[in-house]
């Protein structure tokens, strides 16, 4: 994954996060990232195959909501916080509480024994 493209904040737009944000592995994905630190691929769990879990990865940078580092042959991911606050005020706040009321993407976590 060279050279991973992500939109700038101003071309982040609402519809494109929210579609992003329409799967419960990809909200799993931004509650486990809503921690303020940054988590090689690797440390991610989710049950789907690594094939399934390298594409939500890549819809939710996309869509402006993550930002992936590659450093050798390791990639990193980190959440968006600030840009996502300044694009839209509140809103990943609203949806990181509505998604611990729902319990959604409860099924995503890290595997605190294998960091990238």
């Amino acid at each position: 994954m060279h050279n991973a493209q992500h939109p700038d904040i101003t071309e982040i737009t609402l519809t494109s996060v929210m579609a992003a944000l329409s799967d419960p592995i990809r909200v799993g994905l931004v509650r486990v990232l809503s921690d303020f630190r940054e988590h090689g691929w690797g440390e991610l769990r989710a049950p789907v195959a690594k094939s399934t879990l390298s594409h939500h990865l890549r819809v939710l940078r996309a869509a402006g909501i993550t930002r992936t580092r590659q450093e050798g042959t390791r990639c990193y991911v980190t959440l968006r916080r600030d840009d996502l606050q300044e694009r839209f005020p509140g809103l990943l706040k609203a949806i990181l509480a509505a998604a611990e009321t729902d319990d959604v993407g409860r099924q995503v976590g890290l595997d605190t024994d294998r960091g990238d």
